[in-house]
């Protein structure tokens, strides 16, 4: 049985103060910023939307990854205050085979979105206790808080951020309320697609 995934996102103001920060709490960067590109898969009648599920395929620097995600229905844990997901990943040597096979099995590309991503996490002696994720999108940058609510909610206060700044919201609805904010024609979350707009 899968461990739930546990994860909060709120917007970062200023990259390097968060940063400094995140060192002085005894955070370490486990993954320099690099850049990240997804694709997301769906039927033509966006049967996995429908049953909150996500067919994704990653490619992160030179590592492309798989993953499933699906709803979780465990106890103990308020939903409507963190984002709760069973994952499934893995490692995938070629992403464009994959993407065919998709594709052979009745799921096509539904959605991009592109950011630059750096990874963090905390240790207590030489257990981890939580991750962060520094995302760079075209839409802004958030911070990705992942661990068990308590450290979450213990993090959020030591770096000063009100737990109603945040959100459990995916970069998918993320968009689609800039776009209804901004009247923006993007259909994908993307530095090409959203930069017109956005040197406005």
């Amino acid at each position: 049985m899968q461990a739930p995934e546990i994860e909060l996102k709120f917007p970062v103001a200023d990259i390097a103060s968060l940063e400094s920060r995140l060192v002085q709490l005894g955070f370490h960067q486990d993954t320099p910023r690099t850049f990240e590109y997804n694709t997301l898969y769906d039927t033509p009648d966006r049967a996995l939307r429908a049953t909150r599920q996500i067919l994704r395929i990653r490619q992160y620097g030179s590592t492309a990854t798989v993953t499933h995600k699906r709803m979780s229905t465990e106890a103990g844990v308020d939903q409507t205050r963190y984002k709760l997901r069973i994952e499934t990943e893995t490692t995938v040597a070629d992403a464009d085979a994959l993407a065919d096979i998709f594709s052979q099995l009745g799921y096509a590309p539904v959605f991009v979105y592109e950011k630059y991503r750096s990874e963090w996490s905390q240790s207590i002696s030489t257990k981890v206790t939580g991750h962060l994720v520094l995302d760079e999108t075209p839409i802004g940058t958030f911070a990705e808080l992942e661990g068990p609510p308590a450290w979450i909610d213990e993090t959020l206060a030591k770096l000063g951020t009100n737990h109603a700044s945040c959100t459990t919201d995916s970069y998918g609805k993320l968009f689609l309320d800039w776009k209804q904010r901004t009247g923006s024609p993007a259909e994908n979350l993307t530095f090409s697609e959203t930069a017109a707009l956005l040197q406005r």
